[in-house]
């Protein structure tokens, strides 16, 4: 039994970038196995498998972000106390890893976690947030009332949140989910319907339906994040395919559960500000 698994999808990735992340995760004494899942229209990035704890998964076509990792969960889930999804712009110190395993190991009732996530110069990245409305995934991009929104994401994005505090939280990011095995074969693995973007979002709030999530601050993790979708018009389009994808299965405007869980979450932490 691997202690932990963990899977980083490729395509046309910077080989600096990818070797940085690998070298990352490996850094540990805990007992792991990484894929790396190759979208790439070449195996160019094959050189970076070396040893037996890295696998390559070559699959000479862009199948996308959640099915690619669902091959190597597949491969994991049976050999694997945890598995984790890690995105390829990721870094991180020895010892975290450590640390989040040690924190999942004494809170058997979380499925869930994402450590602290900063940028490169230090810049605390706000990736604790809410269950989405359609306003939040769509609506925000296209309007121009830069006030209003940096008050709603003041929610969304819970920035009034002590980020140096343990917190359950119903959407954690894709960019680092560390995830216990045994949740992922009741909740299942990522839906293969969102071809990039989204997913990440689905998976955390089945997950939260059953078990905890949580963002646990005493992991640190540092994390690039290019927002492509912002600056790419082909990437938008994914982002917005897979919104729609994304309410028509959750719901758009009447979504009870959704108002149920942000309710509780807003309340929860605001009450700890008050104490």
């Amino acid at each position: 039994m691997v202690d932990i698994t963990a899977s980083i999808v490729l395509y046309k990735s910077n080989f600096d970038e990818i070797k940085r992340v690998i070298d990352s995760f490996l850094n540990t004494s805990l007992n792991v196995k990484l894929y790396l899942i190759d979208n790439s229209p070449t195996n160019e990035l094959k050189k970076l498998s070396q040893g037996e704890r890295v696998e390559y998964i070559f699959n000479n076509t862009n199948i996308g972000f959640g099915s690619a990792h669902n091959l190597a969960i597949k491969k994991s889930i049976d050999n694997s106390k945890y598995h984790l999804i890690l995105n390829p712009d990721v870094y991180f110190e020895e010892g975290t890893l450590e640390k989040i395993y040690n924190f999942m190991e004494e809170n058997e009732d979380i499925g869930l976690a994402m450590p602290k996530v900063l940028y490169p110069n230090g810049e605390m990245q706000h990736l604790c947030k809410l269950s989405p409305t359609p306003f939040d995934l769509i609506l925000r991009r296209f309007l121009p009332f830069e006030t209003y929104l940096e008050k709603r994401n003041q929610n969304y994005e819970l920035k009034f949140a002590d980020y140096n505090q343990i917190m359950d939280i119903p959407y954690l990011s894709g960019c680092f989910m560390f995830i216990r095995t045994e949740v992922l074969k009741k909740v299942g693995m990522f839906d293969e319907r969102y071809f990039m973007y989204l997913e990440d979002t689905d998976l955390s709030r089945r997950i939260h339906q059953q078990y905890r999530t949580v963002y646990y601050p005493e992991a640190t993790v540092y994390h690039e994040y290019g927002k492509g979708s912002y600056k790419n018009k082909k990437l938008l389009w994914y982002h917005i395919s897979s919104a729609i994808k994304y309410f028509n299965k959750w719901g758009w405007i009447f979504d009870k559960n959704r108002r149920e869980i942000n309710k509780k979450t807003l309340n929860d932490l605001k009450n700890r500000l008050d104490m």
